[in-house]
């Protein structure tokens, strides 16, 4: 028989996420920005927390995963490290993104611990091409900058 593993860490975790959602008064409606905080909490969002999170919430499993599947913030697994997300949105294509994100993807192809991915609207079109890197927002990016901005949160 297998013994369930209780340690004081995964309690402690547990009691935080529980807060989180307490803070919202455990409402399904507030899903969103529980999601947020716990992985701004922990980095990303595990199946274990997502049940927690349910059941806290009083909503299933399933509704959970899918809000966390739906939007691309969110993180079922740890980031590699750097994480730079271009936007893909129309405003960013007609400034330039498809190029942006092929240049970026290329020049860091061979350095580990760098994540790039296309998302589509990032809220910033006034400023595009727009990009995050470890969450920040970026405007009116062209190549070289977005490199030189890599290498100094890389370094």
């Amino acid at each position: 028989m297998k013994k369930p593993v209780s340690t004081s860490s995964s309690q402690t975790k547990r009691a935080q996420i529980l807060r989180i959602c307490q803070r919202y008064d455990n409402l399904a409606s507030a899903l969103i920005e529980v999601l947020h905080d716990v992985q701004e909490a922990y980095g990303f969002i595990s199946e274990a927390t997502q049940r927690e999170i349910a059941g806290a919430l009083n909503i299933t499993r399933a509704e959970v995963h899918g809000v966390i599947s739906f939007y691309d913030d969110f993180r079922t697994e740890g980031a590699p490290g750097t994480v730079v997300r271009i936007c893909r949105g129309e405003a960013c294509q007609s400034m330039g993104a498809q190029g942006l994100l092929a240049a970026t993807t290329n020049a860091v192809k061979d350095r580990a611990r760098i994540s790039v991915e296309a998302v589509y609207c990032l809220g910033n079109c006034a400023l595009a091409p727009a990009a995050t890197l470890n969450g920040k927002l970026h405007g009116r990016l062209k190549g070289p900058r977005l490199s030189s901005l890599i290498d100094e949160v890389t370094k």
